[in-house]
């Protein structure tokens, strides 16, 4: 018995090390997302923030559906295979990119064509804003001498995305499929930080060029925003990609392997479209229904639920792989250490922002420009919730990993569909702020249905019976360990980061020769609820 709790405790240990590196990066992704919306927001009018938002946000909701959580899929299956199947690996990556490849240069080019016309048909030139704030509080930025203003160019701005679409498409998919192969320096250092990175400096390039009087005169500023935006894709596409080639060599397509690969993953992709769509359907439905003014100010009061969001995506790219392993193996011991733990460290660390965020609201809205501070009640709504979906942790990544595809399709849909009825509802009349009660609506019912399906099918809990105590244990660790963190960065700079996340890599490989028992015994169970 001993033997087994040892590896449990050395599965949950290895998913809490490669969430340190995961969350090392996301943290640095998400502080460079926020830094951008400041710079947007304090560079530029507030209408022009909203469409340069609103423009982003649906490339990235198209993005995500034109993906068919192809990535995921990858995740899966290379997790799953053994030394005996390495050759399937390029079989998997080619059943994996073609379709997508297709379907999003499909989408650049009907984009091309036809965005005049899409542009035609919402309300992008309301300058008016709905509900929480009105012309006095636009951030009083003005063009700069001998320009006509900043928010021309939405067409144009369009077709660049489009240009970059499959670009943007591919990257997450190639950098999801290194995670297959058991590493998250590629994850950490191209998704993390790169990607967000490289979006941050070129966009405050591109402002601080506009408004020093580089561009053409009258010429807009959207089309430079987007192409600032989007470029980062293409080098993260391209090492991802490198990366792959020298950890997998080459091998022929294995016939069959695409109709095994898309019969997984084809639940689970209109899933993931449905969950692209909840994810950023909000920006978009305030900007077409009460104008980018008003989706100015909800981008920047929801900006910081990113923090939160990539904190829960750092720990589940760490813990997804060994989830998948041990579900697959009917580990349920281990599952549910992993689950456990991994919810008490999400509590942990966001708990604390969440409450300061919501008290200290105006003051940190302000950051943006004048004006802003008036979506503090947004702020409170978005705080609430994002702590119950901390306290229910990783359900839905649970529920997949254990194979229950449709029942999360079921749960995605739902979810959606409550967010846009009371989107449709309330946007109108309320604007930004009963945006965010749609969106409350529906992450209470995301979080909710799948955790009551993997509690009551595998036992999984949030938390244990001994939660005061477990917590009590882990605050000092947990903080020790980030102080740790923090102050080999200080002294060594980024190589510090990047040194911890190849370690936890190495460290992963060299325990992943251990097997799991076909099924957990009482014993276990009761180990792993200790841990």
């Amino acid at each position: 018995m001993t033997e087994e709790v040892t590896e449990i405790r050395r599965a949950v240990h290895r998913v809490v090390r490669h969430g340190v590196a995961g969350l090392a990066g996301a943290g640095t992704g998400a502080a460079a997302q926020f830094l951008l919306v400041v710079v947007v927001t304090r560079a530029f009018d507030a209408a022009t923030a909203g469409r340069f938002f609103a423009l982003t946000t649906g490339c990235l909701l198209l993005a995500g559906i034109a993906r068919l959580d192809a990535g995921n899929g990858l995740l899966y299956f290379l997790a799953r295979a053994t030394d005996t199947r390495k050759g399937e690996i390029w079989s998997y990556v080619i059943a994996a990119a073609v379709p997508v490849t297709l379907i999003s240069v499909a989408v650049s080019l009907i984009t091309m064509l036809g965005g005049d016309a899409l542009l035609g048909a919402t309300n992008w030139d309301n300058q008016s804003a709905n509900g929480i704030i009105h012309h006095e509080t636009d951030s009083g930025i003005s063009p700069p001498p001998g320009r006509t203003g900043t928010g021309e160019g939405v067409g144009a701005a369009l077709r660049v995305l489009a240009a970059a679409f499959p670009a943007i498409v591919l990257a997450e998919v190639a950098v999801a499929a290194t995670r297959g192969l058991g590493s998250m320096r590629p994850t950490v250092l191209l998704g993390g930080v790169a990607q967000p990175a490289g979006q941050l400096a070129l966009v405050a390039a591109v402002a601080a060029w506009w408004h020093a009087g580089g561009a053409p005169p009258d010429g807009p500023v959207l089309p430079w925003l987007a192409a600032a935006w989007a470029l980062p894709y293409l080098p993260v596409l391209a090492a991802a990609a490198v990366w792959l080639g020298r950890r997998a060599p080459w091998e022929p397509y294995r016939l069959g392997t695409a109709r095994a690969f898309w019969r997984h993953a084809a639940p689970r992709s209109l899933g993931s479209a449905v969950q692209h769509v909840f994810q950023r359907l909000d920006v978009v439905i305030v900007a077409a229904l009460a104008g980018p003014v008003e989706a100015a100010v909800y981008t920047a009061a929801t900006r910081v639920k990113v923090l939160g969001q990539l904190a829960g995506q750092g720990l589940a790219q760490a813990a997804q792989p060994t989830l998948v392993r041990a579900l697959a193996t009917g580990d349920l011991a281990v599952a549910r250490a992993v689950y456990r733990r991994t919810t008490n460290v999400l509590v942990l660390l966001t708990w604390p922002a969440w409450l300061g965020y919501a008290a200290f609201a105006p003051v940190l809205l302000g950051v943006f420009g004048d004006g802003y501070a008036a979506g503090a009640d947004v702020a409170v709504v978005l705080a609430a919730t994002m702590m119950f979906a901390a306290a229910c942790g990783m359900a839905d990544v649970a529920l997949v990993a254990a194979g229950r595809t449709a029942a999360s399709l079921a749960g995605i849909l739902a979810a959606t569909t409550v967010t846009v009825a009371v989107d449709l509802a309330l946007v109108p009349a309320w604007g930004a702020f009963g945006a965010a009660l749609g969106w409350s609506a529906g992450v209470v019912v995301k979080n909710a249905l799948p955790l009551a399906q993997i509690w009551r099918g595998y036992g999984l809990r949030p938390f244990g019976a001994n939660l005061a105590a477990g917590q009590s244990r882990s605050m000092p660790q947990l903080w020790s360990r980030w102080a740790r963190i923090a102050r080999r960065a200080a002294s060594a700079g980024p190589r510090a980061i990047a040194s911890r996340s190849s370690r936890c890599s190495a460290t992963s490989t060299s325990r992943s020769s251990y097997t799991r028992r076909s099924r957990t015994s009482p014993s276990r169970v009761s180990a792993a609820s200790e841990e």
